[in-house]
């Protein structure tokens, strides 16, 4: 057996017990803290309402673990159970050109995993979403939304494919290098004409019109010093009851989105600050940081990709009899994931370590109590869990848990305890 194969069937499948063994972990914490609610929260948190947050989490981390083993078990079928080998095959005798050939294998190979994963989609939504009251999207809109994605896939990811591959077969040796060109282009790219362009495709988006929170608003933009084309409104409400708020794009496209079902919830002084918080992330240059962070992670990939595509023995320790480019780039979207999982903890921490900042940034330009309230708001209204096992969130948590966030709050609030 190629050392490759034993090291790969090892990775995958550590990291399976791994993340087994975490979802374990949040399930039996989150249901040991179920029918009590956390003494910070008492006065602002109902115990139906915890009681509601910890079945959810619990709910959704025993769906996760059958998504889990559905990724095992494809990873496994297409590398050495011989799947892309037989994929690649059936396109190599349909007698068309190499070029067309590669993209016809990933399209496929895309398409059946989106195939396979769909049932878990569908259940996530219209079962575990239906039960706990948060879901709002009809059939129709489901099946609009996957046409949609199917047709965007197709336009933007087919040109892309294409030139990934003929720049991977014909610009030699250092081929990674103007791959990672052309995907950092696209990425920027795409990320600009997101809010306009893409996202209006899935959503409404109406210009803010309440005349007093506009102000306040406007007014907040002013001592930030922020410029964006707008303060927009979504109407999440169609698909989801679940309330959020996001800063997307850059350059002259940059965009405040606010989900309708925040803006039913909040007072005006609880959505500046929520505002607050995500200038934040802007001003403190945390998008910047990431797509820099992403731009050289993605850099030294396809470096060792490039070193990768040229040995005979990778090909063999995942179950390809044929070797090419196209299936380099297949074989390794399935050999990184599980030692990218390494860097989880840190990907993790760096994220929370920007809500602290960002929280600061708002704490310093609005009331860190209007934030706070709009947190409690937040956190009862999306059943967010007030009790995370802390291992659990150290790997998977992009922000702060509840109790560890308000009580930063409370000190840059110089309040007590809720």
């Amino acid at each position: 057996m190629n050392a490759l194969t034993i090291i790969f069937i090892v990775a995958l499948t550590l990291s399976a017990v791994l993340r087994a063994w975490l979802l374990g972990r949040q399930i039996q914490h989150v249901g040991r803290h179920r029918d009590e609610v956390p003494q910070a929260f008492i006065a602002s948190i109902e115990p139906a309402a915890h009681s509601k947050a910890a079945d959810y989490a619990i709910a959704k981390s025993r769906f996760s673990l059958f998504g889990l083993a559905l990724d095992l078990i494809l990873a496994l079928l297409w590398t050495i159970g011989g799947g892309l080998s037989l994929l690649d095959g059936a396109w190599r005798h349909a007698g068309i050109n190499l070029l067309n050939t590669g993209v016809l294998v990933i399209a496929s190979y895309t398409l059946i995993n989106a195939m396979l994963g769909l049932p878990l989609s569908i259940y996530s939504t219209f079962g575990i979403e239906t039960h706990f009251g948060f879901n709002r999207t009809r059939v129709r809109t489901y099946l609009l939304d996957l046409a949609k994605l199917i047709l965007l896939a197709t336009i933007l990811g087919a040109p892309l494919l294409y030139a990934a591959l003929w720049l991977m077969n014909t610009m030699g040796f250092l081929w990674w290098l103007y791959v990672w060109m052309l995907w950092l282009s696209f990425s920027l790219t795409l990320t600009w004409a997101y809010p306009a362009l893409i996202a209006p495709l899935f959503n409404k988006f109406s210009p803010l019109t309440d005349a007093g929170l506009k102000q306040r608003i406007e007014s907040l933009l002013q001592r930030c010093g922020f410029k964006s084309r707008g303060v927009y409104v979504m109407d999440g409400s169609t698909r989801s009851a679940h309330g959020n708020a996001y800063f997307t794009g850059f350059g002259r496209n940059k965009r405040i989105v606010f989900f309708d079902t925040l803006m039913d919830k909040l007072m005006p002084e609880e959505i500046e600050a929520v505002l607050a918080h995500e200038l934040g992330h802007f001003r403190l240059k945390h998008v910047i940081q990431r797509l820099v962070v992403t731009a050289v992670l993605s850099l030294a990939g396809l470096a060792i990709l490039g070193w990768l595509a040229g040995s005979d023995w990778f090909y063999q320790g995942l179950g390809i009899t044929h070797a090419s480019n196209y299936m380099a780039l297949l074989l390794f979207t399935l050999l990184a994931p599980p030692f990218l999982s390494l860097l989880e903890p840190l990907s993790s921490a760096w994220s929370r370590r920007h809500e602290f900042q960002a929280d600061a940034y708002a704490s310093r330009y609005t009331d860190a109590r209007a934030l706070i309230h709009a947190l409690v708001k937040l956190y009862r209204d999306n059943a967010t869990t007030l009790t995370p096992d802390p291992l659990h969130s150290a790997f998977h948590d992009s922000h702060p848990p509840a109790l560890v966030r308000i009580a930063n709050l409370e000190k840059l609030a110089g309040t007590a305890r809720l």
